[in-house]
């Protein structure tokens, strides 16, 4: 893997790492590429359950790099968008990528801006460090996010700040990001990997089956109506319980109180 992006694999863990420093983790067209990539190994790979998406140095990353996407532009024609329709931005953004069944973790460790928040967003779970900041710049260069910034913003945080955020181009602290349902916690920059580990272990002790069926469960109700919602939650949850080999084996350890994470006797560090 080029050195734009870092990939390892520690057991179930998959670690991706934007290593642009020098220009705050930008994304630009190999950047994007090469995450195409590490997507489709982290979701073809059976030993793999969880990625942590994180950058190097003080940003997550500062979005598109707008030194090779800004004079594409010039090349494309009013079609471009059609074009690009199954091809989202960094692969998780939009298309098949984005439907990835197992969980991504963001660990946003300073600058999120852009094609940043998109990408964060495409994310299942995001923890931040407090020295975050999140920002939709794109209105300053005549832009607008087309990679999912508007409709992650409006589905994870809702109108009045997607709003707030796109119409004025003003970034938002980590704590404001937290009380916008953005991010799922803010902890201290030294703690910000240890932390987003410690959640991992937490997903990893869970049944995957059922953890990826949860996932695809949510993803699936967003923006049904409330009857369609509940029956695709029955039909999924359902189907899981009778099919899945492993719920009989983890509810005899339920009933003899030998499950992991277990508070009381067998209490453990999950």
């Amino acid at each position: 893997m080029s050195k734009k992006v870092l990939y390892e694999k520690k057991g179930e863990v998959a670690y991706v790492t934007l290593n642009r420093p020098e220009c705050k983790n930008a994304v630009d067209y190999e950047t994007h590429l090469l995450l195409c990539d590490v997507w489709k190994d982290f979701r073809d790979d059976p030993k793999l359950q969880v990625a942590i998406l994180t950058g190097t140095g003080d940003a997550f990353t500062a979005g598109a790099d707008l030194k090779t996407h800004a004079p594409e532009w010039r090349k494309v024609g009013p079609m471009v968008g059609r074009e690009r329709l199954e091809d989202g931005l960094s692969g998780i953004t939009r298309g098949p990528l984005s439907c990835i069944a197992k969980p991504i973790v963001a660990a946003i460790n300073g600058w999120c801006l852009g094609h940043g928040v998109e990408l964060a967003l495409a994310c299942d779970i995001r923890v931040a460090s407090e020295r975050a900041q999140f920002g939709t710049f794109e209105v300053r260069r005549g832009m607008h996010a087309a990679d999912g910034g508007i409709v992650g913003l409006v589905n994870v945080c809702g109108a009045g700040i997607a709003l707030e955020m796109v119409l004025t181009g003003e970034p938002i602290s980590a704590a404001r990001a937290l009380m916008a349902n953005m991010v799922s916690r803010v902890v201290p920059h030294s703690e910000l990997m240890p932390a987003t580990e410690d959640l991992v272990t937490h997903i990893l002790r869970n049944d995957q089956a059922a953890i990826q069926s949860a996932k695809e469960t949510v993803l699936e109700v967003i923006g049904r109506p409330l009857h369609d919602q509940l029956r695709v939650e029955a039909l999924w949850g359902y189907a899981l319980c009778g099919g899945n080999q492993s719920v009989m084996g983890r509810s005899q350890q339920f009933f003899e109180k030998t499950d992991r994470g277990r508070a009381g006797a067998t209490k453990n560090s999950l």
